[in-house]
Protein backbone atom coordinates (compact mmCIF):
# COMPACT_ATOMS: atom_id res chain seq x y z
CA UNK A 1 0.00 0.00 0.00
CA UNK A 2 2.74 2.47 1.00
CA UNK A 3 4.82 1.53 -2.02
CA UNK A 4 1.91 2.24 -4.37
CA UNK A 5 1.35 5.62 -2.73
CA UNK A 6 5.07 6.45 -2.96
CA UNK A 7 5.03 5.72 -6.69
CA UNK A 8 1.87 7.72 -7.27
CA UNK A 9 2.92 10.71 -5.17
CA UNK A 10 1.26 12.53 -2.33
CA UNK A 11 -2.39 13.38 -2.94
CA UNK A 12 -4.16 16.32 -1.31
CA UNK A 13 -7.93 16.73 -1.14
CA UNK A 14 -9.35 19.05 -3.79
CA UNK A 15 -11.31 20.83 -1.04
CA UNK A 16 -8.10 22.45 0.23
CA UNK A 17 -7.45 24.01 -3.15
CA UNK A 18 -11.05 25.17 -3.51
CA UNK A 19 -10.99 26.82 -0.08
CA UNK A 20 -7.74 28.58 -0.92
CA UNK A 21 -9.21 29.80 -4.24
CA UNK A 22 -12.18 31.22 -2.35
CA UNK A 23 -9.88 32.78 0.23
CA UNK A 24 -7.72 34.34 -2.50
CA UNK A 25 -10.85 35.73 -4.14
CA UNK A 26 -11.97 37.25 -0.83
CA UNK A 27 -8.52 38.76 -0.19
CA UNK A 28 -8.43 40.16 -3.73
CA UNK A 29 -11.87 41.68 -3.21
CA UNK A 30 -10.73 43.26 0.05
CA UNK A 31 -7.64 44.62 -1.71
CA UNK A 32 -9.88 46.14 -4.38
CA UNK A 33 -12.14 47.66 -1.71
CA UNK A 34 -9.16 49.56 -0.28
CA UNK A 35 -9.09 51.60 -3.48
CA UNK A 36 -12.88 51.64 -3.86
CA UNK A 37 -13.32 53.34 -0.48
CA UNK A 38 -10.48 55.79 -1.27
CA UNK A 39 -8.39 54.96 1.78
CA UNK A 40 -5.28 57.12 1.93
CA UNK A 41 -1.97 57.32 3.74
CA UNK A 42 -0.34 54.66 5.83
CA UNK A 43 -3.59 52.72 6.34
CA UNK A 44 -3.93 52.22 2.57
CA UNK A 45 -0.38 50.98 2.14
CA UNK A 46 -0.54 48.83 5.25
CA UNK A 47 -3.70 47.07 4.04
CA UNK A 48 -2.39 46.62 0.50
CA UNK A 49 0.85 45.05 1.77
CA UNK A 50 -0.96 42.83 4.28
CA UNK A 51 -3.35 41.50 1.62
CA UNK A 52 -0.47 41.04 -0.83
CA UNK A 53 1.62 39.08 1.69
CA UNK A 54 -1.34 36.93 2.72
CA UNK A 55 -2.14 36.04 -0.89
CA UNK A 56 1.51 35.29 -1.67
CA UNK A 57 1.80 33.18 1.47
CA UNK A 58 -1.27 31.09 0.61
CA UNK A 59 -0.08 30.60 -2.96
CA UNK A 60 3.38 29.49 -1.86
CA UNK A 61 2.09 27.29 0.96
CA UNK A 62 -0.68 25.47 -0.87
CA UNK A 63 -0.26 25.72 -4.64
CA UNK A 64 3.53 25.38 -4.52
CA UNK A 65 3.18 22.63 -1.87
CA UNK A 66 5.46 24.36 0.64
CA UNK A 67 3.09 23.48 3.50
CA UNK A 68 3.93 19.81 3.05
CA UNK A 69 7.71 20.17 2.74
CA UNK A 70 10.29 19.45 5.41
CA UNK A 71 11.33 22.28 7.72
CA UNK A 72 14.90 22.29 6.37
CA UNK A 73 13.66 22.91 2.83
CA UNK A 74 11.33 25.66 4.04
CA UNK A 75 14.24 27.41 5.75
CA UNK A 76 16.47 26.95 2.70
CA UNK A 77 13.89 28.65 0.49
CA UNK A 78 12.48 31.31 2.82
CA UNK A 79 15.49 32.53 4.85
CA UNK A 80 17.59 34.04 2.01
CA UNK A 81 14.80 36.38 0.76
CA UNK A 82 14.09 37.41 4.35
CA UNK A 83 17.77 38.24 4.86
CA UNK A 84 17.69 40.31 1.67
CA UNK A 85 14.65 42.20 2.93
CA UNK A 86 16.46 43.00 6.18
CA UNK A 87 19.48 44.24 4.23
CA UNK A 88 17.27 46.40 1.98
CA UNK A 89 15.66 47.88 5.09
CA UNK A 90 19.06 48.66 6.57
CA UNK A 91 20.15 50.29 3.30
CA UNK A 92 17.00 52.45 3.31
CA UNK A 93 17.77 53.61 6.85
CA UNK A 94 21.39 54.30 5.87
CA UNK A 95 20.27 56.21 2.77
CA UNK A 96 17.93 58.40 4.80
CA UNK A 97 20.69 59.11 7.33
CA UNK A 98 23.15 60.01 4.56
CA UNK A 99 20.61 62.25 2.82
CA UNK A 100 19.70 64.07 6.02
CA UNK A 101 23.36 64.51 6.99
CA UNK A 102 24.22 66.00 3.60
CA UNK A 103 21.15 68.22 3.69
CA UNK A 104 22.11 69.51 7.13
CA UNK A 105 25.68 70.27 6.00
CA UNK A 106 24.52 72.12 2.86
CA UNK A 107 22.07 74.26 4.81
CA UNK A 108 24.78 75.58 7.16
Amino acid sequence: MEQAQAQQGQQHPIAIYLWIWVLLFVLSTMSYLVDYFHLQGYLRWFLIIVFMLLKAGFIVAIFMHMAWERLALKFAILVPPLCLLVLVGLMAIEGDYTFLTRLASFLK
